[in-house]
């Protein structure tokens, strides 16, 4: 059946989004648990921060590749099948942002480390990479712009997730893109506004921390 396709395409999407290579990575190079250190966030810039620059582009690109992976995934699965809802043909379209979507739920809540995780930045740009790439190509000029001005990789983040929207509010209105791309555009940044609440207030607070020289230290 179509649907159990669609359905194989989710769980695998959560699971490969679920490998918690922040962990995996620091365990390996350094032998230390990430989760207790920083932010004490499984990603990336975490990574960065606490091990180094070759162990957090280690895990970036890591997370990056389980994302595209996942959202290549479809093409092969569900191919030319199409399921019909409602008057809607549900193609292997649909079957990508449902992979971008439960790749982005298992990066944030692991099942593989008791539903923790990271805040889904990376796996958010992966998705794009593989579903289309002009996309992450423009979030990640906002992102780095926005890094070297201000040092705020959450801040940077949050733009890029907010430039991407409004990219596809453009594509959408004005060049007949599929609105499913516009709703998944909207949804992942809402996930990644909510993992950055705790930013979102240390932002308000002047207290939030700039990208330094990475050091191995504990606390926010």
């Amino acid at each position: 059946m179509v649907i159990g396709k669609f359905i194989a395409v989710a769980v695998i999407a959560y699971l490969l989004g679920a490998i918690p290579f922040g962990m995996i990575v620091s365990r390996h190079m350094a032998g230390v648990d990430i989760s207790r250190y920083g932010s004490g966030n499984i990603g990336g810039t975490n990574v960065y921060r606490t091990l180094g620059t070759k162990a957090g582009a280690i895990v970036i690109v890591f997370d990056l590749a389980k994302a595209i992976v996942a959202v290549l995934l479809p093409w092969f699965i569900i191919g030319k099948d199409v399921l019909l809802i409602a008057g809607l043909n549900i193609d292997w379209h649909w079957g990508q942002v449902l992979s971008a979507l439960m790749v982005m739920l298992g990066h944030n809540w692991s099942v593989y480390i008791k539903f923790r995780g990271g805040k889904g930045v990376a796996t958010y740009f992966g998705a794009w990479f593989a579903m289309y790439w002009p996309a992450a190509v423009v979030g990640g000029i906002i992102l780095i712009l926005t890094v070297l001005r201000s040092r705020y990789m959450s801040l940077g983040s949050m733009l890029a997730a907010f430039g991407i929207l409004c990219l596809f509010i453009i594509l959408t209105m004005f060049y007949r893109w599929p609105p499913i791309y516009l709703v998944y555009s909207f949804i992942a940044a809402g996930l990644i506004f909510y993992q950055h609440r705790a930013n979102i207030n240390r932002l308000q607070s002047g207290t939030e921390s700039r990208l330094n020289v990475p050091s191995m230290k504990s606390g926010s």
